[in-house]
């Protein structure tokens, strides 16, 4: 399984490969692992391209809160596609290299995928807050050229924030022992372990993407919040409450599906290490993999534009 590497110049190492683990300590059952992880991910990618052929496809869902939506769909569809082809190859072929460059470019489009999705998330949250509060100036404020603009932010965010962690990585130098990772994709926090040089620049700078992106983000999520709450109990009506926070609670819950296993990865992987292998794995995949399944479920179930524009596109679908 380990190739036959020379290590001529021990000073400064960099492997021409690292080697993936799927589920530890389920090795002699990944085949049969593999079926749920293949239908999650068949979910996941069938789930997306739906809502984004529903939104092209269906004049009336062209409006702000549905582009928004396609954005969310988009990443999910590149968070999936990052870790999927490594993931599948190690449960299906037990294929468990990955070479040095190619795990820092997967490392590089998860983490941007990442980031794009916390960004898109507290555009949306915005998007609600207007709504709310402003609703007769929603469709000026929130016009197709002020959409793409924050498209264009949140890509440049992402790519800005993330651009310097390969390089960091590059100027390490690793032990020739420690080749091994802890799943089947390239974590920049799993990965920089393997390295016998110092790392503190690399931990800080990894703190700071994560503070400056998704904390900032979660902090301004939950601040929309407040100023629509506020704004909600300023209704008189009951029934005009109960209808202003419906149209909330998908995006509630999308909130909820991706920042909850954000914070248990961040927290296992500085404070978990006495945990047992499996129990960083499963986490690391419930971040990864659940949020795109589950968030095409809790839009196309609480928004009936949505869901009724779906199901157009498959009875399309089945008369082509």
């Amino acid at each position: 399984m380990f190739p036959s590497w020379s290590f001529a110049n021990i000073s400064f190492f960099q492997p021409p490969a690292f080697l993936m683990i799927g589920i530890p300590g389920l090795e002699a059952v990944h085949g049969w692992v593999s079926i749920p992880f293949s239908s999650m991910y068949t979910a996941a990618l069938t789930g997306n391209c739906l809502i984004l052929l529903a939104v092209r496809r269906t004049p009336s869902l062209h409006q702000p809160m549905y582009y928004f939506l396609s954005m969310l769909a988009l990443t999910d569809v590149g968070l999936t596609l990052s870790t999927m082809p490594t993931t599948l190859a190690v449960l299906w072929f037990d294929h468990r290299l990955i070479g040095f460059n190619a795990c820092l470019a997967q490392m590089f489009f998860l983490h941007f995928f990442s980031v794009v999705e916390s960004s898109v998330l507290l555009a949306m949250s915005f998007d609600r807050f207007v709504a709310i509060s402003n609703p007769l100036r929603y469709a000026s404020v929130l016009t197709n050229s002020v959409i793409i603009r924050i498209g264009m932010g949140i890509v440049a965010r992402a790519t800005v924030s993330l651009f310097p962690l390969p390089f960091l990585l590059k100027r390490l130098s690793f032990c020739p022992g420690k080749i091994l990772l802890s799943h089947s994709f390239c974590f920049h926090a799993d990965v920089m372990k393997r390295a016998c040089a110092d790392i503190t620049v690399n931990i800080i700078y990894g703190l700071y993407v994560v503070l400056s992106t998704m904390g900032i983000d979660s902090l301004l999520i939950v601040l929309s919040y407040t100023l629509i709450l506020h704004t909600v109990m300023s209704l008189a009506s009951p029934r005009e409450r109960i209808r202003a926070l419906n149209t909330c609670v998908s995006h509630i819950l999308a909130v909820l599906v991706f920042f909850i296993p954000v914070i248990g990865v961040s927290m296992i992987h500085r404070f978990g290490r006495h945990l047992p292998p499996i129990v960083h794995a499963l986490v690391a995949y419930v971040y990864l993999v659940v949020p795109p399944v589950l968030n095409p479920i809790i839009y196309s179930v609480k928004s009936k534009p949505i869901r009724e524009a779906m199901l157009r596109v498959l009875r399309e679908k089945r008369k082509g």
